[in-house]
Formats: structure tokens, sequence, C-alpha cells
């Protein structure tokens, strides 16, 4: 039951966005009775923040391609697949509609940071691997290094809405792999992470 609701969350806010998300339309779309619906997750917060904790919980890792330029290509490719804006519905993507919702739900918000913070820890043996094979120089800060790389899809894709580019995901990649061999990244050594 809780993977019928949870898909239903999805085609809700994908087909007809935010406002027409109603835990009594989910629950028709589902199939199963409101009462159910609002006894499991009380609100619209309450499916939306579920729906991302549901995402957190796969086994999805990052690619491991041999070079740090490759592996963060790999990475953003999956970033722009997610965001690429040419799904039908006012929602867009699912990926774009979660986003938008998070800005109007504090439950969402809170799922989709946590959501961010588990994929950015999944990330982090990019560097590492990088660092040992001598692309980037001992002590960089993995999360500055992979928000880098990434930033430039969702600056592009979700806040200037500009066209569909193939060649953004490599771009990007590529100018926060020269940073990080410039050492951009490297944080000093009593430098917590993240500063």
């Amino acid at each position: 039951m809780r993977a019928q609701v949870l898909a239903a969350v999805g085609e809700v806010l994908v087909a007809a966005g935010y406002d027409a998300l109603t835990v009594d339309a989910v629950a028709e779309r589902a199939g199963v009775h409101r009462t159910t619906v609002y006894r499991r997750w009380r609100d619209v917060g309450g499916l939306l923040a579920d729906v991302l904790d549901a995402a957190a919980d796969d086994t999805w890792e990052p690619a491991d391609t041999g070079s740090l330029e490759d592996d963060l290509t790999a990475l953003n490719q999956e970033v722009y697949d997610a965001l690429h804006p040419g799904h039908p519905g006012p929602g867009g993507s699912l990926t774009t509609a979660l986003i938008a919702a998070s800005f109007r739900s504090a439950e969402a918000a809170g799922a989709l940071t946590r959501f961010w913070e588990g994929r950015y820890a999944r990330c982090a043996p990019v560097v590492a691997r990088a660092v040992d094979r001598g692309e980037v120089p001992p002590g960089p800060d993995a999360r500055a290094l992979l928000v880098a790389a990434t930033a430039p899809l969702y600056q592009e894709l979700l806040l200037l809405r500009a066209a569909p580019d193939p060649a953004l995901p490599r771009r990007a990649a590529c100018a926060a792999r020269a940073a990080a061999a410039a050492g951009i990244f490297t944080r000093a050594p009593d430098a917590p992470s993240g500063a």
C-alpha cells in the first residue's frame, strides 16, 4: 500500500502540480480509502516527506569510471536526466516537482535536506578516489567539490530554465575537476568539512 500511495503522490504532483496535491486526490489515485492515508501520513507534507525518504532508502552509488572528470560527468548526467525540462505537466519532472514542493512544505524541505545530505555523503568516495589517483591534492572538501560540479545543472535547468544542453554535464564536471586539481577545494588542516 505504501508503494501505491507514494507512486500516486508523484503522479498527482507531476500531472497537476502542488496545488492539486491533496490527501483525497492521492487516496483516489492510489485506490485506497482517504482515512488510511490520513492515519498514516496526516497531510500533504507527510506524504511528500515520505516520498523523499523512500527515495533516500535506495542502493544508489556513484559510478567509478577511473577518473574524477568522468565520475563527475556520470553524476552530472544523472542530475541532468532527472531535471531535464522535457516532461509534460505543470510539475515537469518528479525531481523538479519535489524541489518546488519543498519551498511550500516544511516537512518536504526537511526530507529534501536529508536526501541531499545522504547523496553527497554517498558521492564522497568519488573525491577520495581522485585523491588516491593523484588527480587532486590531499585534503579536499568533498562536499564543496561535489556541489561545485552539480550546481551549474540546477542553475541552468531549474533557475534559468535554459534550453537543454547535452554538453552541460561534461562542461560542469571539467570545470570542477580543474578547480579541484588547482587546490581550490583543499581545506586548511584545521578547517572543518564543509568550510
